[in-house]
């Protein structure tokens, strides 16, 4: 549990590091002209409804939702501090509010939701035979052969099971603030625990998968996210800010529109299929979204939060709100919500939420509310929820 004073530092030290991450952050990157040389004519798309440049609108009576009722919701997240509300049923775009000034081009720190485009990276590089969720970590960092860490495994640092050092300060100061270099101070932490053992919310552990997946692609991560996910789902409003060192930050560095963060939300939706390709294969969003990645943390998937019963660690740490002893038992992140639900979420209440029973998509983000635990995963997916006739 984190004192509430160490909360509020939290929420400082990483609005830092979203907005000064080395004083740097890329530029959005447009989609590329769909046009291709020659005169052959492109396959139709097959698959799930996604959107193309714009979305496809509904009327929210149409798509099952209460228009009176989504209006009330406006409110309730315009007092809590929102930039915006965005929600899809089936991949067609039925609401969207904006407030405070902002609007649908805003872009905004999505904070950790960066996790999960993380786990997204790695996925891409499973499913192209670039590595594997099993291989060690070392394989791909020489630092850490022949130490404590060696046995670490890809999929020890995506479920936060890693046992790396892990203490506040060292984290949230230190690192996601202090270093200039954060991979390299990430790599030269200790090994606390034997991988497995130990569940923590860790960001230097995942800042460590910036060395594997450079190592494993040729390229920075940030470069193949705009390749492999940004430019195919016309991410347009999207950006991957780096360290000083020129590091992706992985932990923490994503700034987007509420609408591109629903875009990836649609692509987990429709099990990493985007218009008849497969970004990501389904086998990997059923690891990362379908199930507890270990039996330490059950709402805890691969770098993604999941809702399968069990013990229940760290979800309100990593929002920014205070951590509930009493939620680590036999227990669900969001009770009242589908057990299928899973979330992408950052600092200040970034959330991505995705219900697949209901086919819904809704996106919060905005600033803090002054309540530290007000806007919970389960409270916003069930208020958005309870919009449905």
């Amino acid at each position: 549990m984190l004192p509430r004073p160490l909360i509020a530092a939290t929420a400082a030290v990483l609005v830092l590091s979203a907005c000064s991450a080395g004083g740097r952050a890329a530029s959005p990157d447009a989609a590329p002209d769909a046009s291709a040389a020659g005169t052959a004519t492109p396959p139709t798309a097959v698959g799930p409804e996604v959107p193309g440049e714009d979305w496809t609108r509904t009327p929210a009576d149409s798509a099952g939702f209460d228009g009176t009722a989504l209006r009330a919701l406006d409110r309730e997240l315009d007092s809590l501090g929102s930039s915006c509300l965005v929600v899809t049923r089936h991949g067609e775009l039925v609401h969207e509010a904006y407030f405070g000034g902002s609007d649908d081009q805003a872009m905004g720190a999505a904070f950790s939701v960066t996790k999960s485009f993380t786990s997204l990276l790695v996925g891409i590089a499973a499913d192209e035979g670039l590595l594997d969720l099993d291989d060690r970590a070392s394989d791909y960092i020489p630092q850490w052969r022949r130490t404590p860490a060696a046995g670490v495994t890809i999929r020890d640092l995506l479920a936060n099971v890693s046992g790396r050092h892990w203490d506040f300060t060292t984290d949230y100061q230190e690192m996601a603030i202090g270093a200039a270099d954060k991979t390299a101070f990430a790599i030269g932490l200790a090994q606390d625990a034997p991988p497995g053992t130990v569940w923590r919310y860790n960001n230097a552990a995942i800042q460590t998968l910036e060395a594997v997946l450079s190592r494993a692609t040729g390229t920075t991560p940030a470069e193949y996210a705009r390749e492999k996910l940004f430019a195919p789902m016309q991410m347009s409003r999207t950006s991957w800010g780096a360290d000083a060192a020129d590091n992706t930050t992985m932990f923490s560095g994503i700034n987007a529109s509420c609408l591109d963060l629903a875009r990836l939300g649609v692509l987990m939706l429709n099990d990493g299929s985007w218009g008849g390709e497969q970004i990501v294969s389904k086998e990997y969003v059923a690891a990362a979204t379908g199930r507890s990645s270990s039996r330490l943390n059950a709402a805890y998937g691969l770098l993604w939060w999941v809702n399968r019963k069990g013990p229940v660690l760290g979800a309100l740490t990593a929002t920014g709100g205070s951590e509930d002893t009493a939620a680590a038992r036999a227990a669900r992140l969001a009770p009242g919500v589908p057990a299928d639900a899973f979330w992408a979420l950052g600092l200040a209440k970034q959330i991505v939420a995705v219900v697949p029973s209901e086919g819904i998509v809704a996106v919060r983000m905005g600033a803090a509310p002054q309540d530290a635990d007000a806007l919970t995963p389960g409270a916003f997916t069930r208020d958005v929820l309870a919009t449905l006739q």
